[in-house]
């Protein structure tokens, strides 16, 4: 595999992504029991934003250095708060040389009795994020394929639990590995929140990917995307989406409430837009 996501870090995917993430893991700690969160294609867990390859795209400037620099109405800044308050601690001030991954967020994020998996398959990827998390006794690096995580980690002991799906989607097939590793987990872990991530440029693979979910009789699942137009016609990637499983019953008026700001603050030309729509019913 040849994808980095250094070179994207902190982007428009990763704006939403994260957004939601952190929102997904304030929610879960409404309740005191413990949950374990699981990360399939982690990275290396936070990313330098002076580094040769994020210098290289500045992807990061039309993503987050936008967010943190517009002024926002109070509700979008209280719902944005978990996860740009992370970023902001592990920088001097919202000129950020530095970007928390899932990996990260989730690990800012979690309580003493909470627990993260992270799986990697990149090695050279995969020795900088043990590095990081190195000793720490509630965190779990493990060099493998994320793609097999979800057959290998479910039920977690905990019987709450927080699965983030987000591959480099270098493969034309992605989509159907996605929808049956989800397929797979559910079916040994039914009550699990699944989050899957992806770039809106395949309708028909995400089209493919949701008739899937469907078929297996996976109920309750949520979707969203957004997009923020594009300045050029060959621009790679207008947007990205989510299907969640299993959302929190909250979520979907939280993202009606910051989507239109995000939409707006992230947008670079014509099809800038934004949607939330329960795609299966419980």
């Amino acid at each position: 595999m040849n994808y980095r996501h250094a070179y994207h870090a902190g982007n428009i995917g990763d704006v939403l992504k994260h957004f939601v993430f952190a929102r997904l893991i304030t929610y879960f700690q409404r309740k005191e029991k413990a949950f374990r969160i699981i990360d399939t294609h982690a990275g290396i867990g936070s990313y330098d934003l002076t580094s040769e390859e994020t210098q290289k795209t500045g992807e990061w400037q039309q993503g987050i250095a936008k967010v943190l620099k517009k002024d926002k109405p109070q509700q979008v800044a209280d719902l944005l708060a978990p996860w740009l308050d992370v970023i902001r601690s592990q920088n001097m001030s919202d000129d950020i040389t530095v970007y928390p991954g899932s990996p990260m967020l989730a690990r800012e994020l979690m309580r003493q009795c909470d627990r993260l998996t992270l799986t990697e398959l990149h090695p050279v990827d995969f020795a900088t994020l043990a590095e990081k998390f190195a000793g720490d006794h509630q965190v779990k690096t493990i060099h493998l394929d994320g793609w097999l995580a979800l057959g290998s980690f479910l039920p977690p002991k905990e019987k709450r639990g927080l699965i983030i799906i987000d591959p480099a989607f270098e493969e034309t097939d992605e989509f159907d590995r996605m929808a049956k590793a989800v397929t797979t987990g559910w079916r040994k872990f039914k009550t699990g929140t699944y989050v899957c991530w992806y770039p809106v440029k395949d309708r028909q693979g995400i089209r493919r990917f949701h008739t899937a979910l469907e078929s297996a009789g996976i109920r309750d699942v949520l979707t969203m995307e957004l997009s923020v137009g594009h300045s050029s016609p060959d621009s790679a990637m207008l947007g990205s989406g989510m299907t969640i499983i299993n959302p929190p019953y909250t979520l979907a008026n939280e993202l009606r409430q910051v989507l239109p700001w995000l939409s707006e603050t992230l947008r670079q030309g014509p099809g800038a837009a934004w949607n939330v729509n329960q795609l299966i019913s419980e």
